[in-house]
Order: C-alpha cells, then sequence, then structure tokens
C-alpha cells in the first residue's frame, strides 16, 4: 500500500486544482464559486511550490495553465457548450504531453528504479491513448447526446483512469519484483560458481 501511495502522491499533486474543481461540480457548487476556487487553489499550490523551492513537473504546469484559460473562459463566456466541449480540449493537450517518452518514470517508486523503466514508458503511451479516447468520447456526448453528459464526465473519466492505474500498478509490481528475484538468483548463481 505505501508503494501504491508513493506513486499516486505526485499525480494527486499535479492534478490538485483540477481535482478541485471536478469534486465541486460533483457536489453541485455554483460554477464560478468552483472556477474560482480551482484558480486560487492552483495558483497557490504553484506559488507554495515555488517559494518551498521544490521542482515543479510539466503536467503540473499544464494543470494550471488549463485551469486558468478555461476557467477564466467559463467566468466570461457562460456558454454550456464551450463547457461541456472543454475537457475534449484538455484531454488533446495532455495527450500530447504524454506522448514524451518516459514522462512516467518519475512516478515510480524507488524499489522499482532499475527493474520497472520498460513498462512504465509502455504505460506512459497507454495513458495518452487512454486522454485521447476519453477526449473524443466527450466531445461526442457533448454534442450529440449533451442529456447524458453529465452522466458520462462523472462515471466514464475518473472510472478509466482508476482501471488504468490499477492495471498499471499491479503490472509495474509484478514486473520489478520478478525482475528483482531474477537479479538476486542471478547473483547467487555467479557467488556460488566464483
Amino acid at each position: 500500500m505505501r508503494n501504491l501511495m508513493h506513486a499516486a502522491r505526485p499525480l494527486l499533486n499535479d492534478l490538485f486544482s483540477s481535482l478541485l474543481f471536478a469534486a465541486l461540480i460533483a457536489l453541485n457548487v455554483d460554477k464560478e464559486i468552483a472556477t474560482a476556487a480551482a484558480i486560487g487553489l492552483g495558483v497557490g499550490h504553484v506559488v507554495l511550490w515555488m517559494a518551498l523551492r521544490k521542482p515543479i513537473a510539466p503536467l503540473q504546469w499544464a494543470s494550471l495553465a488549463l485551469v486558468l484559460t478555461f476557467g477564466t473562459a467559463s467566468l466570461f463566456l457562460h456558454d454550456a457548450r464551450f463547457l461541456m466541449a472543454k475537457p475534449t480540449v484538455i484531454y488533446l493537450i495532455l495527450t500530447v504531453m504524454m506522448l514524451k517518452r518516459g514522462w512516467m518514470l518519475r512516478y515510480m517508486p524507488p524499489v522499482a528504479i532499475g527493474h520497472g523503466e520498460g513498462p512504465m514508458v509502455t504505460f506512459g503511451y497507454a495513458w495518452a491513448g487512454l486522454m485521447a479516447l476519453t477526449g473524443a468520447a466527450n466531445l461526442v456526448i457533448a454534442t450529440r447526446f449533451p442529456d447524458v453528459w453529465p452522466a458520462f464526465v462523472a462515471i466514464f473519466p475518473m472510472t478509466s483512469k482508476i482501471a488504468l492505474f490499477a492495471v498499471q500498478f499491479a503490472t509495474v509490481r509484478h514486473l520489478t519484483i520478478r525482475s528483482v528475484r531474477a537479479k538476486r538468483a542471478l547473483s547467487a548463481a555467479e557467488a556460488e560458481a566464483a
């Protein structure tokens, strides 16, 4: 469980303001208040990290930029179609960012370093694919089935991410354990031969 929390902590940190916005909307908080809270939290979070001289990851910068851009536009436009289509743009931007080879390596727990890099790179591309799929599905549902859109947004994005995260965690953990055991067995065999 400790390794799962280590892996999830940076991702939650990077997307904190976006997660707050989604939670407030799910709780039926006024859209303007939810937007202002997310913008304030996003800016405050980055300012705090800068003051503490902690590194700010590209995904965290992107999350802040998206919250500022679309949050400000949401406050001025008050157009439901814009708000419904907005996640598609966000998912497509994240898709492009997630196509960078090895972007997920910073999420590896220390025990997996040297053993799980290959699967983490592969899962980085799987995340990009999931973001593209979610963005496309959001656009189709927002434009063709707007009555279903609130349920889609409430269920599919989070459920699909939790499922992929669980598969990734289990797979990388399994492969890392197998790699560590194989390396130990090889070292033991070499020690006996010497």
